[in-house]
């Protein structure tokens, strides 16, 4: 069992950028967050994980969330607000008897399929066009 721990990720910038989430809570459902702050708690970058038992199957899902924040001004008064935010999933299901090498390999396949030279998965995550 995995402990809740700081998880660096790093994004597809020219120069990328290291970020770091850091451990936040689990929640009563099992729900483990790590979050990368910059002391506003609106706008707080987050990276949720979870694995669940469901009769013969388990469910495991991590979950980024990224709000961008811009500061909005009214009547001379500042606040950071919520202008968008990206959600991104990976949901896997395995079978109570599936081996640890086919999960493996299942999360591997997946991993390599969200690459950057993958036209098909990459052109239609990143650059929103439709398959043809």
């Amino acid at each position: 069992m995995p402990q809740l721990q700081s998880v660096v990720l790093t994004d597809r910038k020219a120069t990328p950028v290291n970020l770091t989430f850091v451990p936040r809570d689990i929640d009563g459902n099992g729900v483990g967050t790590v979050v990368n702050t910059s002391g506003v708690p609106i706008g707080e970058k987050r990276l949720t994980v979870s694995v669940k038992k469901r009769t013969n199957r388990y469910n495991a899902q991590v979950r980024l969330i990224l709000p961008v924040v811009v500061e909005e001004t009214i009547n001379g008064v500042s606040r950071p607000v919520v202008v968008r935010t990206a959600y991104v999933n990976v949901d896997a299901t395995f079978d109570e008897r599936s081996t640890e090498q086919e999960r493996n390999d299942a999360i591997g396949l997946m991993a390599s399929a969200l690459g950057t030279g993958k036209v098909l998965t990459n052109d239609a995550l990143v650059k929103l066009e439709s398959v043809y």
